[in-house]
């Protein structure tokens, strides 16, 4: 059987898609619909918190959605992914494509760098640590005076209205 190369292109580019349609997830709070996956995009619609939602693809730390009447993109932390409509090996795809696979759900360790992951599992409190910690604090007093030996000069700003939004 000879397939043209064509073809078979066009099914491997066509693959991760049709995978990632299988997903479904939930609105976890208020948000809006973008046009773009970025916060600045244009604004196409809403949805509420408790929607369901068809997960089409994935960017970075937006998700591309399907609600009943629109669809766009969201931000992922707005959304809670699972109840998949495909099979067992679809959801596999998936959990390995969010980063999911493995790790329990866990999906990000935000900020940490330079640690392993088993140095992260085997972090425990160290109460002699955090009063080390605590020990550097200063207070404000300390902290213009420092300011001040390092030839830094105070800004006064205006201060707002009594009842002004901060």
């Amino acid at each position: 059987m000879n397939i043209p190369k064509t073809t078979l292109l066009l099914a491997l580019l066509l693959l991760p898609m049709i995978s990632m349609a299988a997903e479904m997830g939930t609105a976890l709070k208020d948000d809006n619909i973008r046009a773009e996956p970025y916060a600045d995009a244009k604004m196409t619609g809403k949805f509420t918190r408790g929607d369901k939602l068809e997960i089409l693809s994935k960017q970075g730390a937006w998700l591309k959605i399907k609600t009943s009447s629109n669809t766009g993109w969201v931000r992922l932390l707005s959304v809670k992914r699972g109840s998949s409509t495909g099979s067992g090996n679809t959801k596999g795809v998936l959990d390995v494509a969010s980063g999911r696979a493995g790790t329990g759900q866990v999906v990000a360790t935000t900020g940490v760098r330079g640690l392993s992951e088993e140095e992260l599992k085997g972090a425990k409190f160290n109460e002699a640590e955090v009063k080390t910690l605590e020990g550097y604090a200063q207070s404000a007093a300390q902290g213009q005076q420092s300011a001040s030996s390092g030839g830094l000069k105070a800004i006064k700003f205006a201060s707002l209205p009594e009842g002004a939004a901060n």
